[in-house]
């Protein structure tokens, strides 16, 4: 074996049970991991190796007792830097919240975690306020890609991404409001879930609403399917979280994808898609046919919800900052000071016309999974781009959402989506697949992703860092 730190979850468990690894092994080498490999990417903005020790060292004498104390005990995970984590200060990447504060609540993801015996070892990066589809920010600088330093990890969960590629933790959960597990799932070439909305409580609520979404990244679609056993039960400081599944994820990932109808859109009807990225989206679609599937190439009907999205999320982010001073704003990172000012221009009647749109989006995808039990699609239409900027070079676009069309909808419509690697550019970037479900069908999703997984074995390409 090499080090503890490039073991998915599911095999660390594995390795505790049977004596071969404890739980302060497994810690100690993503400790030593992180301080090796984390000055070049940035993925950390803050790590506690004494209170990762400690935990982990508390975890090896439950396990010597065979007690471990839940699904995940002994397990390195880290946790995006928008959730409440007692102890350590959540400054969602903004100088505009004081450090300087009492930190005692866990947000319901990070309770579950500690119940279940997670080993927290520290808190990764984001841009301020998740604001934003690449991870770079006023407060903790530029996130980078383990597969090219020079391009970004994408975002908003870009430090989460960056951390599980380079065996930093193999559980990490963050958030996705139009995209945020996924962007940086396929440009870092890891697996992202992003669960059906109301499955796993958010606490507070983001200022982004119901487009927000608390969900696992992770190297195996396996890891994301135990952390989603974790994270996914109510809490009753979330109002809107619905009652968990009956069946765990995890141990419903082997009923494959023969006999499934599943719809291939390359481009939802109205993306531009890089070439290479086409290519290799369209070859792992094939892979679904070989596996049993009956794939069609068709569009869901939709059209581009940008206007829609931007009036949901740009007044968000204004309802976020109402409460800094001018000076506070003045310090706030300049794109998101730039949408705060649209959002705060909308009436409640654009806010309405806005959520009508969602649910119009809703039902003809709703009615558009009465046909087909799945979606595929690229998860991003390009591969990363240079890091520090908010769009590529020469981009027509100036916003981020102007290069994730194919996640943002998703959103909107509340249902479930993943993103695992499929393959890599001729420059050896990863490119992501999108797979999405109708809501609640979470199970089929991972199903899928994970008889993918198998059909076409990721883990043996290695970021250069490594």
């Amino acid at each position: 074996m090499g080090s503890a730190a490039d073991l998915t979850a599911v095999e660390m468990l594995s390795a505790f049970r049977n004596g071969e690894l404890s739980p302060a092994e497994a810690t100690a080498a993503v400790l030593e991991r992180i301080e090796q490999v984390d000055p070049e990417v940035n993925a950390f903005c803050l790590v506690d190796p004494e209170h990762a020790t400690r935990a982990a060292k508390e975890s090896t004498e439950r396990w010597a007792r065979g007690a471990p104390e839940g699904l995940v005990d002994g397990v390195p995970t880290s946790i995006k830097d928008v959730l409440l984590t007692a102890g350590w200060p959540t400054l969602r990447g903004s100088r505009s919240v004081s450090p300087a504060q009492s930190w005692t609540e866990d947000g319901p993801s990070v309770a579950r975690l500690r119940e279940q015996g997670a080993v927290l070892v520290g808190k990764t990066t984001t841009p301020e306020l998740a604001w934003k589809g690449v991870t770079d920010g006023p407060l903790h600088g530029v996130t980078r890609n383990p597969w090219d330093t020079g391009r970004t990890a994408g975002g908003s969960s870009g430090g989460g991404a960056a951390a599980v590629a380079l065996g930093m933790a193999p559980l990490t959960v963050g958030t996705d409001g139009g995209g945020s597990v996924r962007i940086p799932a396929s440009f870092c070439g890891v697996f992202a879930h992003k669960p059906t909305y109301g499955w796993v409580p958010h606490h507070p609520q983001s200022p982004f609403g119901s487009l927000a979404h608390v969900g696992p990244m992770t190297t195996s679609v396996a890891d994301s399917a135990l952390l989603l056993d974790v994270i996914a039960r109510p809490d009753p400081r979330d109002w809107s979280t619905v009652p968990p599944p009956a069946a765990s994820f995890l141990g419903n990932l082997d009923s494959g994808v023969s006999g499934l109808r599943i719809a291939f859109s390359p481009t939802l009807g109205y993306v531009r898609v890089d070439p290479e990225v086409a290519a290799v989206v369209a070859e792992a679609a094939r892979v679904f046919e070989e596996l049993g599937a009956e794939v069609e190439e068709v569009d869901p009907g939709f059209t581009d919800p940008v206007a829609e999205f931007h009036t949901l999320w740009f007044a968000g982010a204004a309802k976020s900052v109402e409460h800094l001073t001018p000076e506070q704003r003045a310090e706030l990172d300049p794109g998101l000071r730039e949408i705060t000012e649209l959002g705060a221009s909308f009436s409640a009647g654009d806010y309405l016309t806005a959520n009508a749109r969602r649910a119009a989006m809703g039902a003809l995808m709703g009615r558009f999974h009465e046909r087909f039990d799945l979606l595929l699609t690229p998860t991003m239409p390009i591969p990363p781009f240079e890091a520090g900027r908010e769009v590529p070079p020469g981009w027509p676009g100036d916003r981020w959402t102007s290069w994730c069309q194919f996640t943002y909808p998703f959103n909107m419509t509340q249902q479930p989506a993943a993103s695992i690697p499929c393959g890599v550019t001729s420059g050896g970037l990863p490119v992501g697949l999108q797979v999405v479900g109708g809501r609640y069908t979470d199970h089929r999703v991972l199903a899928a992703c994970h008889a993918f997984e198998r059909a076409r074995p990721w883990r043996d390409r290695r970021p250069p860092l490594l």
